[in-house]
């Protein structure tokens, strides 16, 4: 066996590993199973790629990446090592070459993606060339409810027992629950050595803003490091498109990058981007998985990522070289909205949705953090380290309060308007802005009306984005992003508990300017919900969502609501097939968005009584506080006025013995009234 030293001075050009890299190069080398988690940067592949040359036989690298996979046989090739591709990109003449080089014993590196494991002719190859090892990289890629999953992946572990050879995997992002999956899916669940080293990348600066004109502080933030190669990504494809047009226009070399575009741009992008200097890609999370570029000075997040582990690939692609790189991620609490609704929406099962949350819970708590992001992130990794001095917080501490009081005041609105409610509503209650949403739902009659006019609706704003950072309140897009209170709430509202929150984003915070919709903000939760249902029917038909319905049917139904199959037959995009395939469906979603009826009202509905209760609430809505306004409220529960609606007392007396002597005196001779009205 070749010295793992002598050829990595000689093959590599490195006169030492780097920490953790040669304890990793011999167990490969020895053909143990390893599971190796490494920061991004930290070498993963020099670990396969060197014991490949280190004894006999082909290593076999599963890669998700094609661009990934042509840059490094690029750099093995130059460095005099035979390697090949199996890659949809090259000729078929190309990859006929690697085929037969790969057969005849060549090559010592053979990289291939996971979507040609299908194949049986693949496999034959492999069978045929003598495969000695394998290598996954981006390893993480198989958990199926991660932030990268391939399906392909899952493959590879029937592929390592089919070839029966020893199999390492590697990556830079896996919690625990992650590395179960991939011990369980690539190593039939017999434990490899694991090797865990260092998460921190010390020379990447780390910084959050809360969205304020987040695409002038994107622009801002550029312009400062003007020159510098910088990635930006953004959560939709046509704002990568139209942020990269703002750049262009304000003199940078910038380009976009989705997952959409036409193969052939895409490779152009990517060639521009592996070439050009001072060039700013603006892409979605399918830019830069495994970017091997050393030079990239700054990545920026223009939305808030869905994980702490995206986030920490992501930014991981800044700074490969070691020297100084920057980071800046914004969020705002419609980011919040979206990532939790995807989580909702998915059709994962409740116990993966729930772990996402508490990933998405991770990722907001290092958002609002009051002191060293570093250690935060971390911690999250299970490692401990001291304050950086090289995050926002550390350069400039932040200015807490206690925000005990106020958060009290919005947890108490949200509770007594009964968690139906979204942030514009709890935050009109709070100041005593009498809307017509306010006076329609009595909501000005709530104790917590007007109780929190010290503060500004600004302010407000950054206090509900906070307590949904801290997962005490969250948008619930079951119940069409209405605010929830979390179990981690009832201490603070029993006065069992403080909350410090950051004085500074309550100051500064903006509302910013709005943004077009396709609908409005109050309709946008059903909107959600129409399309969680749209898919959830496509998907277990095995169709294309838009089959089902597409977007313009569904913000159709927002607009008009329709309650019946009749209504539901109007709408633009619903034909007899469809009305009666999916009437009943998408109609079970839009009775979900009206105001709910109480158990006892659903039992009167169709009823003479039904009608009653109604004008019996309007009643003790209106006298909740007795005709002066002034008096303590008062008021009965449901199954009073549904009993009284159905008994109809004839008398004071006898309404008495039903509801008892205070209630009849506020609200007895009205009642009365009423009752004698509809008889």
């Amino acid at each position: 066996m070749a010295s793992a030293n002598a050829l990595l001075k000689s093959v590599f050009g490195f006169d030492a590993f780097r920490p953790g890299q040669e304890e990793i190069v011999r167990a490969v080398a020895n053909g143990e199973s390893v599971l190796a988690i490494m920061p991004t940067g930290g070498g993963k592949s020099l670990c396969y790629q060197l014991p490949a040359l280190m004894g006999e036989g082909l290593t076999l690298v599963i890669s998700p990446l094609i661009a990934l996979m042509r840059d490094q046989v690029s750099a093995l090739k130059q460095a005099g090592v035979a390697a090949g591709a199996l890659t949809s990109a090259a000729s078929e003449d190309e990859n006929q070459a690697v085929i037969d080089a790969a057969r005849t014993g060549e090559l010592s590196l053979l990289y291939l993606a996971p979507e040609r494991l299908s194949s049986t002719v693949t496999r034959n190859i492999l069978r045929d060339a003598g495969v000695a090892r394998i290598a996954v990289d981006e390893a993480h890629c198989v958990s199926q409810w991660g932030h990268d999953f391939r399906p392909d992946y899952l493959r590879i572990g029937e592929l390592q027992r089919y070839l029966g050879v020893p199999l390492a995997a590697f990556t830079a992002t896996a919690d625990n629950e992650t590395q179960g999956e991939i011990i369980t899916r690539l190593f039939a669940g017999t434990e490899p050595r694991r090797f865990l080293h260092g998460f921190d990348r010390p020379n990447i600066s780390l910084a959050f803003a809360p969205k304020d004109k987040p695409r002038q502080q994107i622009l801002s933030y550029a312009g400062a490091r003007r020159g510098q190669c910088g990635i930006v990504y953004c959560a939709t494809r046509a704002k990568t498109e139209a942020l990269a047009a703002a750049l262009r226009d304000e003199g940078h070399n910038a380009c976009h990058y989705h997952g959409a575009m036409d193969p052939d741009e895409r490779r152009r992008v990517e060639h521009r981007f592996n070439t050009e200097d001072a060039l700013i890609v603006v892409a979605t999370i399918a830019f830069g998985m495994g970017v091997d570029k050393p030079d990239i000075r700054w990545v920026a997040h223009a939305d808030l990522p869905k994980s702490v582990e995206g986030y920490y690939q992501e930014i991981g692609r800044a700074g490969r070289d070691g020297a100084r790189a920057e980071t800046l991620t914004l969020y705002g609490p419609e980011d919040i909205r979206l990532r939790r609704a995807q989580i909702d929406e998915s059709l994962a099962p409740a116990d993966r949705q729930e772990a996402d949350h508490g990933r998405l819970n991770a990722l907001l708590g290092l958002a609002e953090a009051t002191s060293c992001r570093r250690q935060l992130l971390l911690s999250y990794f299970n490692e401990a380290s001291e304050p950086c001095n090289n995050c926002d917080l550390c350069d400039t501490p932040p200015e807490t309060f206690d925000a005990t009081e106020a958060a009290r005041m919005a947890l108490s609105a949200i509770l007594r308007s009964e968690e139906r409610f979204g942030a514009g509503q709890i935050i009109d209650i709070l100041l005593g802005k009498l809307t017509d949403k306010v006076r329609q739902f009595g909501h000005d009659a709530l104790p917590t009306f007007g109780v929190g006019t010290a503060y500004r609706p600004a302010q407000w704003q950054a206090v509900l984005r906070q307590l949904m950072g801290h997962d005490l309140i969250r948008p619930d897009a079951r119940a069409h992003g209405a605010l929830k209170i979390t179990r981690k709430a009832h201490p603070l509202l029993k006065g069992k508990a403080t909350l410090t929150l950051r004085k500074d984003l309550v100051s500064t915070a903006t509302s910013g300017p709005k943004i077009k919709m396709l609908v409005s903000e109050e309709d946008a939760p059903l909107f959600s919900a129409l399309k969680a249902k749209r898919r959830a029917l496509a998907e277990a038909a095995n169709l294309p969502a838009y089959i089902v319905f597409n977007d313009k049917t569904l913000i159709e139904m927002v607009k008009h609501k329709p309650q019946s199959l009749d209504d539901f037959a109007m709408i633009a995009g619903v034909g007899q097939k469809k009305l009666e395939k999916y009437g009943h469906a998408f109609l079970s979603v839009l009775a979900e968005d009206a105001p709910k009826a109480s158990p006892a009202r659903r039992k009167l509905a169709g009823k003479p009584a039904g009608s009653l209760f109604d004008q019996l609430v309007d009643a003790q809505n209106t006298l909740q506080r007795g005709s002066c306004g002034t008096q303590k409220p008062l008021t009965l529960t449901n199954s009073q006025l549904a009993k009284v609606a159905q008994m109809r007392p004839q008398s004071l007396d006898a309404l008495e013995r039903l509801i008892g002597d205070k209630r009849t005196e506020r609200f007895g001779p009205a009642f009365i009234d009423l009752i004698h009205g509809g008889v």
